[in-house]
């Protein structure tokens, strides 16, 4: 059996919703569908989604939002009057969205979040609504009544683990299941969602808990490819990689897959393919425990935006028992989490995310470095760029690192931080965001179009 997962894009319009249909329904093993809530339907568009936090919290501000309503209801309503069913599907959707902004709001997070979860709970049963339509036997399932149970951390769930042994009972069912992504319920019936994009890892719980043969992921690209082709023209496509490598590559900026969803699959050793809804014929990239290193020691060039450093130096620090205890302990209370530690003898790295911090945090943070570790210097850096080389071939190829260094060299871009994890699979480089593009290029120029010449 296969375990199907659709995006957004794919879901956005009628015409879509016809696509996904004809795709289900060419392969009989296509019996778990995991939907999306409905995506941009065009690049001016607004993603339900949006629409939806949009609307939870002017409910808190006002006690109501009847635009946002109506503009919500009219995107479903819109794909259902395409694809020419009744509004009966419509009036349940209306109805469940009013009931769910009449509750309780003194939890405004867990608010927000019941409000947000709906959209992909609205969409998988007009998406069940439109399959019985064609003719098909298809069924809306709840995660709440499938047994999906998550921990209570709004917008960073992580399953339960008798959540696969719940949802394993999902295979006697007859028919095709069409269950809703990004979100699971608490202990105590609360709607609670994956970080954003998490209807991949909903896929791949189902993915593990039915124990599936293969894991599809649909979306509006032909292939993972080994740069952003935002950035660079016509980049090559990658056919097969590993757990590991697309972890990386979707860490450090790959939008097509979210880097949790593959944990589930990955423990099940199930492979992962992604394909295009527009263009289903196409070969697609999957995802393999192993593969045979034969394109080189590098698969793909990712990056993002976004970071800061913490640079903090301290005369023999190495010799200072529980100084990173210590360091990591000012982080946490004020609950900031970190991305890499780069060190020397003397003096350590910390990157995160600078979104975590305002100005009052940062100066707080310094001080207490300062003060209660007695530090010789404490600096922070903005604006910083992570860039990411990745290939597990590396760990059995000399000479990577000097051929990454000497390519950013070459196109005159400073690295701020270079660091290399024990397991070889990937090299970071720290640059200055308005260095970003600069240096992807430059990397892969020097690891794909040299090595075609």
């Amino acid at each position: 059996m296969k375990v199907v997962k659709f995006g957004g894009s794919s879901l956005a319009t009628g015409a879509q919703l016809e696509k996904v249909f004809k795709i289900v329904s060419s392969d009989p093993e296509r019996t778990v569908v995991v939907v999306s809530a409905p995506g941009k339907r065009n690049a001016e568009d607004t993603k339900v989604t949006d629409l939806l936090i949009n609307c939870a919290k002017q409910y808190l501000l006002f006690g109501e939002a009847p635009e946002l309503v109506e503009s919500i209801v009219s995107r479903y309503a819109d794909i259902a009057d395409e694809l020419g069913l009744s509004n009966d599907v419509i009036d349940l959707i209306r109805s469940d969205l009013c009931q769910l902004l009449e509750g309780d709001q003194q939890d405004p997070s867990r608010y927000i979040d019941s409000i947000k979860a709906s959209g992909e709970d609205h969409h998988a049963k007009l998406v069940a609504a439109y399959f019985r339509h064609q003719g098909a036997d298809a069924y809306y399932v709840s995660p709440k009544d499938a047994g999906l149970f998550v921990t209570s951390e709004p917008g960073n769930a992580q399953v339960q683990p008798e959540s696969y042994q719940n949802l394993s009972k999902l295979k006697k069912q007859q028919g095709i299941i069409i269950f809703p992504g990004f979100f699971g319920f608490n202990h105590h019936g609360d709607m609670i969602t994956f970080s954003r994009s998490g209807s991949d890892i909903t896929g791949s719980i189902l993915a593990n808990a039915l124990k599936a043969d293969l894991y599809e992921n649909f979306t509006d690209v032909d292939a993972v490819y080994s740069v952003n082709p935002s950035i660079v023209s016509n980049p090559k496509e990658i056919r097969e990689l590993t757990y590991r490598e697309m972890r990386e590559l979707s860490y450090a900026g790959f939008s097509v897959f979210h880097d949790e969803a593959l944990i589930p699959a990955y423990r099940a050793n199930i492979p992962v393919q992604i394909k295009n809804t527009n263009n289903p014929d196409a070969e697609g990239t999957t995802v393999v425990p192993k593969r045979d290193s034969t394109n080189g020691p590098v698969v793909g060039i990712a990056s993002d935006s976004g970071f800061c450093s913490i640079y903090i130096s301290k005369y023999l620090m190495n010799r200072e028992i529980g100084f990173g205890r210590r360091v990591l302990q000012i982080l946490e209370d004020d609950r900031l989490t970190y991305e890499h530690i780069p060190s020397g003898i003397d003096d350590i790295t910390i990157i995160l995310r600078q979104d975590q911090m305002d100005e009052t945090i940062e100066n707080r943070i310094m001080k207490r470095i300062k003060d209660e570790l007695d530090a010789d210097e404490v600096t922070v850096e903005h604006h910083i760029a992570l860039v990411m080389v990745v290939g597990q071939a590396m760990r059995h190829n000399v000479g990577t690192t000097a051929r990454a260094t000497k390519a950013l060299s070459d196109a005159q871009v400073n690295i701020e931080m270079i660091n290399q994890g024990s397991s070889e699979v990937s090299i970071m480089f720290g640059v200055k965001e308005a260095q970003e593009k600069q240096a992807v290029h430059a990397l892969y120029n020097a690891f794909f179009e040299k090595a075609l010449i």
